[in-house]
């Protein structure tokens, strides 16, 4: 009989090595934190808990899996779970260079390298006699992850420059998906889409009940917690549903720290990432016959509210709360780099990645992030904000 899909994704995850994590640039709290909850669930898988495989042949990871964000560490208000900390923004080493030499007829006695201009040169000196051309072999070892974990991402293109510059990769290596929306288009070997679901931390949390419900600790059940409590702004929004409250609850029995969830995602709020949200919202601006809402932060902003970048994490909920009726808000900021950023959030129907296609959109289809280099940002406000103008205009007339 054919294993459940479910099944099969613990039989994948079981038989790994070195699995991989891969959380979509655009994404936010929920994303992170369901990846967080699965990086546990696999070290328990791996280190002797429910499930676990004690005579396993283990990789030179022992199993223990890495998690990579197209935009870097998590979000600053889901810092308080642990294991944040070891996301990385990149992968790294993924395949080892080969040097095979026969050694049989003179053995090594010294080997050094130098780089000259970008070359590496690597010296071998035998114990006696000499070795030639035909001693010498290359190669390329096998990928070092054996499965991959796309949490959040409803197609390869949202995992950024993570599958951009590993195409080949992603291709020849099984993948898991493991979402909640629509747009998905079920790319994985498994897929696990649930429509039903809220967020993809409730996704998770029926993954394992439905195969081993004894892995749920208080760590896990805290990192999907958060995940879900963070994409419904605390079971507020319209896709929340009884069994939505049912496995909040399961989480809770299991341990999961509601209070604390909610006092690092919505009471911490420093006194600089308020100053910015000030003057974001000081600066908001509305074509209310499009829904469309935006605004716009100067590097002179971040300097007086002695904020960061990360302390922008929030402003689009708030502004979404603040402008209910929006369908389309557009945060544009000046970065460090004195670069222009643009943060464009869309309400479904709406495609984000399809509404600013020729700017080069990266994320998701909920929303995106431009980049805009040697520009300034009321120029980069009228080109965008007129693009968007027409499509919405073009867009809505369809409808």
């Amino acid at each position: 009989m054919a294993l459940q899909q479910s099944q099969q994704i613990f039989e994948a995850i079981k038989r790994s090595n070195y699995p991989l994590i891969c959380v979509p640039s655009g994404a936010g709290a929920d994303s992170y934190a369901s990846a967080i909850g699965m990086a546990k669930v696999i070290e328990k898988l791996k280190s002797g808990g429910a499930g676990s495989l004690p005579d396993r042949q283990a990789g030179g990871s022992d199993g223990k899996p890495m998690i990579v964000a197209a935009d870097g560490k998590a979000p600053k208000n889901i810092e308080f779970l642990s294991g944040h900390e070891q996301i990385q923004p990149k992968i790294e080493n993924l395949r080892r260079f080969v040097i095979e030499l026969d050694a049989s007829k003179t053995k090594v006695d010294e080997l050094t390298y130098e780089m000259k201009e970008d070359k590496l040169f690597v010296y071998l000196s035998p114990k006696k006699g000499f070795w030639n051309a035909q001693d010498v072999r290359t190669s390329t070892s096998g990928y070092k992850h054996d499965l991959i974990i796309c949490i959040g991402s409803p197609d390869y293109e949202s995992c950024a420059h993570l599958y951009s510059e590993n195409t080949d990769f992603f291709f020849r290596t099984p993948v898991i998906n493991i979402d909640h929306t629509p747009e998905n288009e079920h790319y994985g070997q498994m897929n696990m889409v649930d429509l039903t679901a809220s967020a993809c931390g409730e996704v998770c949390h029926d993954l394992i009940e439905s195969i081993e419900p004894g892995l749920m600790d208080e760590e896990i059940a805290t990192a999907f917690l958060t995940g879900m409590i963070a994409k419904t702004k605390s079971f507020k929004t319209k896709n929340v549903t009884p069994k939505t409250l049912q496995t909040a609850s399961k989480l809770i029995a299991h341990g999961a720290k509601r209070e604390h969830i909610i006092q690092h995602l919505y009471r911490t709020r420093s006194v600089a990432t308020l100053r910015v949200w000030g003057r974001a919202l000081a600066r908001l601006k509305t074509d209310a016959s499009l829904h469309l809402v935006w605004t716009l932060l100067s590097q002179q902003d971040f300097l007086h509210a002695g904020a960061e970048e990360h302390d922008l994490h929030d402003v689009i909920d708030e502004l979404l709360s603040t402008s209910p009726h929006a369908r389309v808000v557009v945060l544009l900021y000046e970065n460090s780099k004195r670069e222009i950023v643009a943060i464009v959030h869309v309400e479904r129907p709406l495609d984000a990645i399809a509404l600013c296609a020729p700017f080069n959109a990266a994320g998701t289809r909920e929303e995106v992030r431009l980049l805009f280099a040697n520009k300034q940002i009321v120029q980069v406000e009228k080109e965008l904000i007129e693009h968007i103008r027409k499509q919405c205009s073009h867009l809505i007339s369809q409808m």
